[in-house]
């Protein structure tokens, strides 16, 4: 059976919903990886209305923010332990990545980011000129 109020258990989820635990933190869980010319970035939002999803980027800092609505004060809950309000989480990112081609997509209660890597970043050929006038690529 349920309890309905329980002050000690309230406070406790109250805290874990401000300050996480390692089992669900506070912030957006998140993976990333590479692959090929392309990082990717997956933020976990179930749940977020897609028009709450805000991304801004400055300085290779990509901030993303997401709001889940507030419970109906006048609902009679038995159980509400799904973080409520605003979440917000930063990336930094390296110099190495063309910040100005992020595409973003929103998907099952994922939110996707895509980020390729900077043409300077690439690897690329290096062509030599020898005295005798001869040309040679040399990879760099």
């Amino acid at each position: 059976m349920l309890m309905r109020t329980d002050p000690f258990r309230d406070l406790d989820r109250l805290t874990q919903q401000m300050f996480g635990t390692s089992a669900r933190p506070a912030a957006m869980p998140m993976d990333a990886w590479r692959e090929g010319e392309d990082f990717y970035v997956e933020l976990d939002l179930p749940g977020i209305d897609p028009e709450s999803l805000d991304l801004d980027i400055e300085r290779n800092v990509i901030t993303v923010k997401a709001s889940r609505p507030q419970l109906d004060p006048d609902r009679s809950m038995i159980a509400a332990e799904r973080t409520r309000g605003v979440f917000s989480r930063q990336l930094f990112l390296g110099e190495n990545l063309d910040t100005d081609a992020i595409r973003a997509d929103y998907r099952d209660g994922v939110l996707r980011l895509v980020i390729p890597v900077a043409e300077k970043a690439k690897p690329r050929k290096i062509e030599v000129t020898h005295h005798n006038g001869e040309h040679q690529a040399i990879n760099a």
